[in-house]
């Protein structure tokens, strides 16, 4: 037979989102009404996006310039360029050239005794200033290229904030709050919707300590709603690392198919089947007796009654499980009714007639 642990819990959204607005602007449309049923991507609302364009736009006109001063094309992708082969820097290195040039040919007149000190002072000047605008210009190419790189990414912010005006589902599923309506103004972060995932559903349940080391995943779960009569199933696939030390339950859940007619918060009894394949004894129902919270069962023992206090288990529809106070093969009384230790009992087959009370005080 199974063995199942009994326990209580609730359905939850397999995935829940409140949407928000990721950019401020005036909300120009909404999709998607309470209940909507939306796919993943689906538009949910639009943004005025007029204004994120205008930046969008300012933003690739700045980045044209700072390629223009790289002498690169006003448009494309790639911003790589070499500082030593821009213009101003090819300027500055054509002048100290021509620097270098005047002063080694001034040292060597100089060391013919042709040039007079006043020339060569002229020429190591020259020359001095020329290296230095050399330098210069190769820092300035550098920081335009830096100044480039920042105007790459301001585009990219701009082109990033006017895709950020629609609102997109993440994921499939349906509105479950809409908070949101045409022609307001929203600020950063404001929601708008929040969309719920109900298929398949999240089944939250709290098993008791003392049971929690038969619950695995991979289990099957059965479970039963109040007011309806349909028994749905489902499959364990995540638990708790960890006992709560407030209530010594272990946390697990379990994704349950919708067929529909399952909504998220709903309550629900629900057993995990542990084993399905687990011996176990029992009884008919009308061998229990049942008085002052003690369960019963008279067994027949060398030919007289005798009362046995028995712990009950599991329980189906023409029997009861016997967990303590009975061995398999012992013989048990049907409607015992005021049998009682000790009375003189005589067996015979079940199938030819029930056991039954004679005058005597004796069963058979």
């Amino acid at each position: 037979m199974e063995r199942a642990v009994t326990v209580t819990g609730s359905l939850a959204a397999q995935e829940q989102a409140t949407l928000s607005v990721k950019v401020p602007g005036r909300l120009q449309t909404i999709e998607v009404d309470l209940g909507s049923v939306v796919k993943q991507g689906a538009v949910i609302a639009q943004v005025e996006r007029q204004d994120y364009e205008l930046r969008s736009k300012q933003a690739a006109a700045t980045l044209a310039q700072s390629r223009a001063l790289l002498g690169l094309p006003l448009d494309g992708q790639d911003d790589r360029v070499d500082p030593a082969k821009t213009s101003m820097v090819k300027q500055a290195k054509a002048v100290l050239e021509e620097a270098t040039q005047n002063r080694a040919r001034v040292a060597s007149l100089s060391e013919a005794g042709i040039s007079s000190r006043s020339e060569r002072d002229t020429v190591e000047a020259t020359y001095a200033v020329a290296s230095n605008k050399y330098e210069t210009a190769l820092d300035e190419a550098r920081t335009r290229q830096a100044m480039l790189a920042q105007r790459r990414a301001e585009l990219e912010i701009a082109q990033q904030q006017l895709a950020d005006t629609t609102i997109r589902a993440p994921f499939a599923g349906a509105v479950q709050v809409r908070t949101a309506t045409a022609g307001e103004y929203l600020a950063e972060g404001a929601p708008v919707v929040t969309l719920v995932r109900t298929d398949p559903l999240r089944l939250r349940l709290e098993v008791p300590e003392r049971e929690s080391a038969s619950v695995r995943a991979g289990q099957r779960v059965r479970l039963s709603v109040e007011g309806d009569t349909n028994e749905y199933s489902g499959k364990i696939t995540r638990l708790s690392p960890a006992i709560n030390e407030q209530n010594r339950m272990l946390l697990v859940e379990a994704d349950v198919p919708n067929p529909g007619a399952l909504r998220p918060g709903l309550f629900v009894h629900c057993q995990i089947i542990t084993s399905d394949r687990d011996r176990g004894l029992t009884v008919p129902p009308n061998a229990l007796i049942t008085f002052a919270g003690l369960e019963k069962v008279i067994v027949v023992q060398d030919g007289k009654a005798l009362e046995k206090i028995v712990a009950t288990g599991r329980r189906g529809a023409d029997w009861i499980e016997l967990v303590l106070g009975v061995k398999a093969g012992e013989e048990v009384v049907l409607d015992p009714g005021s049998l009682r230790t000790g009375e003189a009992v005589a067996a015979s087959p079940l199938q030819e007639r029930p056991l039954t009370a004679n005058g005597n005080g004796q069963s058979q």
